[in-house]
């Protein structure tokens, strides 16, 4: 278990995290590709891998049935209840109400169906009139971390990491279309042919995103970020194998002396979660400001006001960018700021607040490595449109971040943090850097999973001094003993 930084008391150097802990997202096991089973086992796993992705048609024709009774059954069920009535009515009234029309209609069509389907036509119904449909069971899964909708026939889901093909599908796409309309109407938001593509967040936080036909050529496609309810701490992060102890500590000292940090990672590597993870280390005693396009940190502390941009309305008036909030949030007094994602212009002020007596602010970048990060910044820079020279940039860059974390989603579905580099400033016209922790790959087990080690790169932190003088004595030895995943 990790053990936080006390300053009262000597810090005696971090057991190293067991050989062979798990990867941060278990992953399901695969047969590698192109190797033939051999043994009896493997030999049944593959028949049963084949037989389940093997479609029966009698199976297919009867869920196509069910289905065709389900959306007649709920066309019923619109003209028969009061909908203006749905919110003061119980879960159990509703249901014992969608239950008895359903019966009634299920007699005067002429179908006879058995106690599980009717029980499950009768859930279907529940979802259609109070939920999303045929994604609400998807979203009730906490197994499932994405939904991926590719028109109204084919629904993916992503768990451990790994993509799926699910057998729930919609009516048509008119189906798909009214439960897209029915999430977007709830936040304010529209979605049609003018203005096919939106974002919206559910109800329960999810990021929700949808792009509708002409745009979407084969039907509209679907994109559900589910909301992680539990916040995963640095002691759960460690026992995934995401980093190791010795990192964790690092990390509590840097984010308690308030250097600043970028996040850096490609999509679905986990830069919300390790964000997350690392504003833990903040007091409570400290005021947070959070900008995002989408409200999705889940900080604990007491102090804390959080900020979400705005689109644009129909008559593309009253956006609220997150420059705008950012700019405002300058004006709030806050200790630090961190942004959810930074993606744009808001780039040059997220520069100027971490060099202006903000420091400790936190954001996240999308980039393959430290250097591809600081490079994404420049680049950000110029596309603002300010003729700033490119040395000048540079310069902004390495006085205001102190350090980059890098994250990666590796091939077996694993989040790993691949460095730890900090910016020590300027050589010549370069930004130098220096790797304080690396994740080092080792191979393959027989399951396909990734073997390696969190190694230290016997670099000593340029931050020593700063990190003794707020009272965090690292032992020397976790900048040269190599640790074990």
């Amino acid at each position: 278990m990790f053990k936080r930084f006390n300053k009262d008391e000597p810090l005696k150097a971090p057991s190293l995290v067991p050989e062979a802990a798990p990867a941060m997202v278990p992953s399901a096991k695969k047969p590698k590709a192109g190797k033939q089973p051999s043994s009896k086992r493997e030999k049944k796993a593959a028949a049963a891998a084949l037989a389940a992705i093997t479609v029966d048609p009698k199976e297919e024709k009867r869920k196509q049935r069910l289905l065709d009774i389900r959306m007649e059954l709920h066309k019923r069920l619109l003209e028969t209840l009061n909908l203006s009535a749905l919110e003061g009515a119980s879960e159990e009234d509703l249901k014992r109400e969608v239950v008895a029309i359903s019966r009634e209609g299920l007699r005067e069509m002429g179908v006879v169906l058995n106690n599980a389907d009717q029980e499950q036509l009768s859930q279907d119904l529940m979802d259609e009139v109070t939920g999303l449909g045929p994604l609400e069971p998807l979203l009730k899964d906490e197994t499932v971390n994405d939904i991926l909708v590719n028109g109204s026939q084919q629904i993916f889901v992503e768990r451990a990491g790994k993509l799926e093909l699910t057998d729930i599908k919609f009516k048509d796409e008119r189906h798909l279309l009214r439960i897209i309309d029915k999430i977007v109407s709830a936040v304010g938001r529209r979605v049609d042919e003018s203005s096919p593509y939106v974002d919206a967040r559910l109800a329960d936080g999810s990021r929700f995103n949808a792009m509708v036909p002409p745009c979407a050529v084969d039907g509209s496609l679907v994109s559900i970020r589910k909301f992680t309810k539990e916040k995963l701490s640095i002691d759960q992060l460690i026992d995934f194998g995401a980093f190791d102890e010795r990192m964790a500590t690092y990390l509590q000292a840097a984010v308690s002396t308030r250097l600043n940090i970028i996040v850096s990672g490609g999509t679905g590597s986990g830069k919300t979660t390790t964000l997350n993870a690392l504003s833990g280390f903040i007091a409570d005693d400290e005021r947070i400001v959070t900008i995002e396009d989408t409200a999705e940190l889940q900080l604990q502390q007491v102090h804390i006001g959080r900020m979400e941009s705005r689109p644009p309305n129909v008559e593309g008036k009253g956006e609220v960018s997150q420059r705008d909030l950012l700019r405002n949030a300058l004006r709030m007094r806050p200790d630090r700021i961190i942004v959810g994602e930074t993606r744009g212009d808001e780039v040059i002020d997220m520069l100027q607040a971490m060099n202006t007596g903000h420091d400790g602010s936190m954001t996240t970048i999308h980039a393959n490595s430290a250097r591809d990060a600081v490079a994404r910044l420049e680049n950000m820079i110029a596309m603002t449109g300010v003729e700033l020279p490119l040395k000048a940039s540079r310069a902004q860059i390495a006085s205001a971040v102190n350090l980059i974390v890098q994250i990666s989603r590796l091939q077996d579905g694993s989040r790993r943090m691949m460095s730890i580099t900090e910016i020590t400033g300027m050589e010549g016209d370069i930004i130098s850097m220096q790797e304080i922790f690396k994740f080092q790959r080792t191979g393959l087990d027989d399951d396909n999973k990734i073997l390696g080690k969190f190694v230290s790169c016997g670099l000593r932190s340029n931050y020593t001094e700063r990190f003794e003088q707020w009272g965090f004595h690292l032992p020397s030895d976790i900048y040269t003993s190599d640790g074990v995943n």
